[in-house]
């Protein structure tokens, strides 16, 4: 069995290459013209010397009684060099060769010209005599006579110039090309730092030591970590309404399984009338799971479209309290017509006066009281008991989940949170108030609009 070492896919190595592709390219291209445009200027710049060289040309040409001897300027120019040179027609054939070039047996530079005058200077001949040479074409009229004349220049002292110039030049070129990696290196590391400091707060998120991404990320990524911080946030919510959910679902199905205690310990019932009572309470359990459920996945938001009647459901929950507080014999009281409805859904307004009712008959000493009505300013409902009440400081606190104002008692701060939670859902308040029972009273207020 082989094992295969896969290797990974860096981003970083990725950008490595292409840039320094891209740096190699152009650098390599630039060399290439820089060496074409110096090959170029060279041989310009011989020519430019030939022409100045024209005087010294001539007087060789004169020597030879090629040109007539009538021009003053001749008389001042001393020939001081001998040339390889050509004298070619219109039609570059050869019809006089310099006494240089004849001692070399260059007898066809100016057919060998021919065949190259038509590319780019510098023109270069591999000539007889096994030399290299680059040819200088000077087209001058001398004493009224048009003359073609190719001058050769030996190649090898030219050619060791430009390796010179190509072996400096790039040199150069690795200079920058090393430089250019450096400043890669340091522009890459640094401009993946955001992504490691990324990296860092991701895995600091995953061990519960942060919540959220920082701020101060470049331009660039300042979309990415907007988005992971909104993914974040939607999963902390809807995390923390699945527990909340969970924890408001076990202390509603606490009042319901201690009615089942209430019911099955009650020895006035039959067992038929038990078990139907039972199945009532278990049939309000499923009621509240979906319930749940519903708000787990949906949250809290307020159905005001749908109305629930309030009288019955009161009147349902009385008789399930009944059974959970009957040594107390609460004295319960209400104040609410027949035809009025809650504006918003049936879970809601059980939850509120479900959780209401059962503080009110845990705490009361002897009496507990519901009203409710409609008016133009909205819904509005009152529970009531004659206990002690709750202390100014806390009226505020107790609406918090974990938060409880009677610790004597067993409880885990949920049903007042619940409630308040509901109540800000439809836009509406819940106020902790002196009741006049000589208790506490616990007023809701939610707006029609």
């Amino acid at each position: 069995m082989q094992l295969r070492l896969k290797p990974k896919k860096r981003l970083l190595t990725r950008m490595f290459l292409t840039s320094l592709s891209i740096i190699a390219l152009v650098g390599f291209g630039l060399a290439w013209m820089v060496n074409i445009l110096h090959a170029q200027n060279s041989y310009n710049e011989e020519t430019a010397q030939l022409i100045a060289e024209i005087p010294q040309v001539a007087a060789e040409l004169r020597e030879h009684d090629l040109i007539p001897d009538t021009s003053a300027w001749l008389e001042e120019n001393n020939k001081q060099e001998r040339y390889v040179m050509a004298s070619c027609d219109s039609e570059f054939k050869q019809v006089w060769t310099s006494s240089l070039a004849v001692d070399r047996g260059l007898f066809d530079i100016c057919e060998r010209f021919d065949t190259i005058r038509s590319g780019v200077p510098p023109y270069y001949l591999n000539m007889a005599d096994n030399r290299g040479y680059f040819a200088y074409l000077l087209s001058v009229d001398i004493a009224g006579v048009h003359y073609n004349l190719l001058v050769l220049k030996d190649a090898e002292k030219i050619e060791q110039e430009a390796s010179k110039f190509a072996k400096r030049t790039y040199i150069r070129l690795a200079l920058v090309l090393t430089l250019a990696l450096l400043l890669l290196i340091s522009a890459a590391y640094w401009g993946m730092q955001p992504l490691v400091r990324m990296r860092s707060e991701l895995q600091a998120i995953i061990k519960g030591k942060s919540k959220s991404l920082s701020a101060g990320y470049p331009v660039e990524l300042e979309g990415v970590t907007q988005a992971l911080n909104q993914l974040l946030l939607q999963s902390s919510s809807q995390q923390q309404r699945y527990q909340n959910a969970m924890n408001d679902l076990a202390h509603s199905l606490k009042t319901r399984l201690a009615a089942v205690h209430a019911i099955t310990d009650d020895a006035t019932l039959d067992r038929q009338a038990i078990c139907e009572r039972i199945m009532d309470q278990v049939s309000q359990m499923d009621l509240l799971v979906k319930y749940q459920l519903k708000r787990a996945m949906l949250g809290r938001k307020g159905l005001k479209q749908v109305r629930t009647p309030v009288k019955p459901l009161i009147d349902q929950l009385s008789q399930m309290l009944f059974k959970v507080y009957q040594d107390k014999k609460v004295r319960f009281s209400v104040n609410v017509s027949d035809t009025l409805t809650f504006p918003g859904d049936h879970g809601d307004l059980m939850e509120l006066c479900g959780n209401l009712m059962e503080n009110a008959f845990r705490l009361c000493i002897s009496e507990v009281r519901v009203s409710a009505k409609m008016d133009k300013s909205g819904f509005e409902l009152l529970v009531e008991d004659d206990g002690p009440g709750v202390e100014d400081n806390l009226k505020q606190r107790i609406i918090e989940r974990g938060v409880r104002a009677d610790t004597q008692s067993p409880g885990q701060g949920i049903g007042l949170a619940v409630c308040n939670e509901i109540v800000n859902s439809y836009g509406g308040t819940l106020k902790i108030e002196d009741s006049s029972l000589e208790g506490a009273c616990f007023r809701i207020n939610i707006p029609l609009s």
